[in-house]
């Protein structure tokens, strides 16, 4: 057994931990980074990039369905699972390459592979073969999926998405469990590539949608793709000689069906119960999650730092990046430890129409008993919108009563990973209603129904005069 002795020691060497490491870099060069698998993060490997490989291909085969309606005639269409995955696999091992190069470019010293697990408040004990000694520790040892136990008897039956992109090619059908972000694009993108389909969720709740007006209106786009039952139990699942069989409760009705695969997107559990932190004199919560500062990264005021999707604070890649660089850079300055500004709140989920999600969320205002007003614009007759054939959606916005001031936005529809970051930056700089109205809206464009929904949003506001001009030739939304 070996023993280290460094100022600081980061526990993970994902996007947060990397991150952390960078910073804390700038402070001390006796650090390490421990990591129990493979280098590579989460979104390069199995999330976000391959994800939206599949999504892109996914698109393509789309656009073809519904060339018609452009007057376009495409005849002979055939889709090649192997290449598609071929291609997805391909691009996705180019992304993971560029992390992989960038950890071996750190010298060998302050790299460290093993599961690490706390013996005190300063020592961790590494796999079998290292104690590890730290003056200062950051927790990013990410999450991993929740499966309900009894489903592990499906065996190679059952898969995680991280399996979708180990596939030589596509399956014939497969139940998705889950209308969270990742039950809803892979299910989404895998009826588009022509498996059969069938997504389950409960209580018709999708993703992080909260607005049920734009929540009914994600289940409109689900419902006219593939088959779903977004308010279902899900009593058993059986492995059979050529697959699973599931049987579940919708409407009071029992239903059996049988499929190839079952993909359980039923969420993620962080790591932390992994990592003995009561033994570090942490307290912890019934759920065995510590208290922390979300601006410095700090749990309680202790010389322990958290970061990244292990704390279920913030799991987007964007904000597991500035988790780290935050505790990084406060695990280097300790004790002197510095509040660090957070960036609005802006989520994209990578369905079609886009879903996302700008600033106070609908439920969290509501919660709050906020005193604001909302202003909303469907897409269906939006011109632009219409013209490309994207005119399925609705946006939502929300404003601060007696100010003007913006709070945010709940919208799925077309474009929305770009109007959400419009919306994010007024977040962020504290635009007026009035104050975005009076901002640029180019002709003709999708942005002109965000423009709509504000319009809307300003007169419940009883702000002041609003511009009334519009083009008069283009449908509501123009």
């Amino acid at each position: 057994m070996k023993t280290r002795e460094v100022d600081i020691a980061i526990i993970g060497a994902g996007t947060a931990g990397m991150s952390a490491y960078r910073t804390a870099k700038d402070h001390t060069d006796n650090i390490v980074v421990i990591e129990s698998g493979v280098y590579g993060t989460t979104c390069a490997r199995v999330g976000c990039m391959p994800s939206k490989l599949l999504i892109a291909a996914a698109e393509v085969s789309h656009q073809i369905d519904n060339a018609a309606q452009f007057g376009i005639e495409v005849t002979g269409k055939s889709i090649d699972g192997a290449k598609v995955l071929a291609r997805v696999k391909s691009e996705r091992d180019r992304f993971v390459g560029f992390v992989e190069e960038a950890v071996e470019n750190w010298p060998e010293e302050h790299k460290l592979i093993g599961v690490a697990r706390f013996l005190s408040s300063n020592e961790l004990q590494v796999g079998d073969h290292t104690k590890v000694v730290a003056k200062r520790i950051v927790i990013a040892a990410g999450t991993r999926p929740a499966i309900p136990g009894p489903w592990y008897a499906l065996e190679d039956r059952l898969l995680i998405n991280d399996d979708v992109f180990q596939w030589d090619t596509l399956p014939e059908s497969i139940a998705v469990v889950g209308t969270g972000v990742i039950g809803m694009e892979i299910s989404q993108a895998l009826s588009r590539l022509g498996v059969r389909t069938h997504l389950f969720g409960v209580g018709d709740r999708f993703g992080p949608i909260s607005d049920p007006a734009v929540n009914e209106q994600m289940k409109k786009v689900l419902e006219a793709e593939l088959t779903l039952s977004s308010d279902a139990t899900v009593d058993a699942v059986t492995k059979t000689a050529t697959g699973v069989e599931v049987s579940y409760t919708e409407g009071g009705e029992l239903k059996q069906d049988s499929f190839e695969f079952l993909l359980a997107a039923t969420g993620r559990r962080s790591n932390l119960d992994a990592l003995d932190l009561h033994l570090a004199g942490i307290k912890l919560d019934e759920r065995g999650n510590p208290e922390f500062n979300d601006a410095t990264g700090q749990i309680e005021d202790s010389h322990i730092f958290i970061a990244g999707d292990v704390s279920n604070a913030h799991p987007l890649l964007h904000e597991a990046a500035d988790d780290g660089r935050i505790a990084g850079d406060n695990a280097g300055r300790y004790p002197d430890v510095k509040v660090r500004p957070r960036r609005a709140p802006l989520s994209v989920v990578f369905t079609d129409p886009q879903i996302t999600l700008v600033g106070a969320r609908y439920i969290e205002l509501k919660n709050a008993e906020a005193d604001f007003e909302t202003g909303e614009a469907s897409f269906e007759d939006q011109g632009r919108s219409r013209v490309i054939a994207k005119n399925k959606g609705l946006i939502r916005v929300y404003g601060e009563r007696n100010t003007g001031l913006f709070l945010g936005a709940e919208m799925v529809g077309p474009a929305a990973e770009h109007i959400g970051h419009l919306l994010s930056w007024a977040v962020q700089h504290r635009f007026t209603v009035q104050q975005m109205l009076d901002s640029p809206f180019y002709h003709p464009v999708i942005e002109e129904g965000l423009r709509t929904a504000l319009r809307g949003l300003n007169r419940n506001l009883q702000m002041g005069p609003v511009p009334v001009e519009r083009c008069l030739d283009c449908g509501p939304g123009a």
